[in-house]
């Protein structure tokens, strides 16, 4: 930010001085010849009128009597008609100027005066004029780092306010700037630092709150389940057992629902084998689709790695397969693609779709199109971008959610054991 605008302020010093400069210089070096020439037309003119006087008087003119008014190192040369031409001075050769006047009998006044004194004092006033531009130009360049830095560091520190405010520094700043747009920057930051700060605080109270009635309702039903395990029937044992991992699975989700609440990012993602994750998670929803008559495949290319936190791609999977038992129909399919930065994760059904209407807002909360909370997809979109990924709705008919999760890099899988069998390559 700094130097573009430095280069901004001193491309158009640059440009100013030059347009004024160089007119400046040509004017100038023009203004030497001119007075130069101005004083030999007023010398020529004083001889001329000494002259004019003795053939008035038919006196025969005299040159020497005007000796004194020739300049120093110049020459004089007057001619009448049926006379040889008089003159005062050395021959000066080419490089001269030289001004003339014509006086009575029809004879002519010459004066001439050697190039070089007035060439050197074009060259000082042209380097008069070239050490005006380059003082100039050093002045502004001064006054333009000091307005750079005056600028760029407001502009930084208020980057750096909302990059903090980002993260979820919500402390006020009294500093300001002494100048009125970034002041108001400023104080607009405060402003939504102080409603971010209330309402997050809204938040952790109402979770904590949640949270404390639903891990109070959730122990409550683990014992009750614990005891209906020891039941003597086999089967409502084993439909116990079967309820009670669900709720346990719950508390964990609760868990991750939890800690997704009071980060920003998740600090605690690591890398996931798909290729193992997925059929596991995929397995718990396997019979509720049979029972319906609808199929669910899972295809995996290759051994690909994902950083995601499992409890949380387990819930965000979970979502998108329900969304597509609920509201789709035929087949259901995971598919797993991965590239060299991203691994995408495709959930689609053969149902109708989402309406247009529809799609735009169809991760907004509380939108649904059947009746439904409209919870779910905010809710797994949520999950996911706490792991540093994205959800996104790829095609609208046949509805295709794709989730995109990074790819672990070589550090994060240093210090991670794998199995054997599941030992990526």
């Amino acid at each position: 930010m700094r130097r573009r605008i430095l280069l901004a302020i001193l491309l158009a010093v640059a440009v100013t001085t030059l347009a004024l400069g160089i007119p400046l210089g040509y004017v100038a070096l023009q203004q030497v010849e001119t007075l130069t020439r101005e004083e030999l037309q007023t010398r020529a003119q004083q001889i001329g009128v000494v002259l004019d006087d003795d053939l008035a008087n038919n006196r025969e003119p005299v040159i020497d009597d005007v000796e004194s008014l020739v300049p120093p190192g110049g020459r004089l040369i007057v001619t009448l008609p049926g006379r040889p031409a008089q003159s005062i001075g050395p021959d000066l050769g080419g490089d001269m100027l030289a001004e003339s006047i014509k006086i009575v009998r029809d004879g002519t006044v010459i004066i001439q005066l050697p190039a070089g004194p007035t060439r050197t004092r074009q060259t000082q006033v042209a380097g008069l004029v070239v050490l005006v531009v380059v003082i100039t130009i050093a002045i502004a360049s001064g006054v333009a780092i000091v307005t750079a830095r005056r600028l760029a560091q407001p502009l930084g520190h208020v980057a750096d306010r909302a990059g903090k405010l980002g993260a979820g520094d919500f402390k006020p700043d009294a500093r300001r700037y002494g100048v009125a747009e970034l002041d108001r920057v400023a104080e607009a930051l405060d402003t939504s630092a102080g409603a971010l700060a209330e309402l997050v605080q809204r938040e952790r109270d109402l979770v904590g709150d949640v949270s404390h009635q639903l891990r109070s309702r959730l122990t409550a039903l683990q014992l009750r389940l614990e005891t209906l395990q020891l039941t003597s029937d086999p089967e409502n044992a084993a439909d116990a057992a079967a309820a009670l991992e669900q709720a346990e699975r719950l508390g964990d989700v609760l868990d991750e629902l939890l800690a997704a609440a009071r980060e920003a990012r998740a600090t605690d993602a690591e890398p996931v084998d798909l290729a193992a994750a997925l059929p596991e998670i995929a397995k718990e929803w396997r019979e509720p689709l049979r029972a319906n008559g609808r199929a669910l495949r899972v295809r995996v290319h290759g051994r690909p790695l994902a950083k995601a936190t499992t409890a949380r791609l387990r819930e965000a999977i979970g979502v998108l397969l329900d969304n597509a038992m609920r509201h789709g129909a035929g087949p259901v399919s995971v598919t797993v693609r991965s590239s060299e930065a991203t691994v995408s994760i495709e959930v689609t059904d053969g149902g109708n779709g989402v309406p247009d209407e529809l799609v735009a807002h169809i991760f907004d909360r509380g939108v649904s199109g059947v009746g439904s909370t409209g919870v779910g997809l905010a809710l797994a979109r949520a999950l996911v971008e706490s792991d540093g990924g994205r959800l996104e709705l790829s095609v609208p008919r046949p509805a295709t959610f794709t989730i995109f999760l990074p790819v672990p890099r070589v550090d994060d899988l240093r210090g991670v054991r794998w199995p054997a069998e599941r030992s990526p390559r």
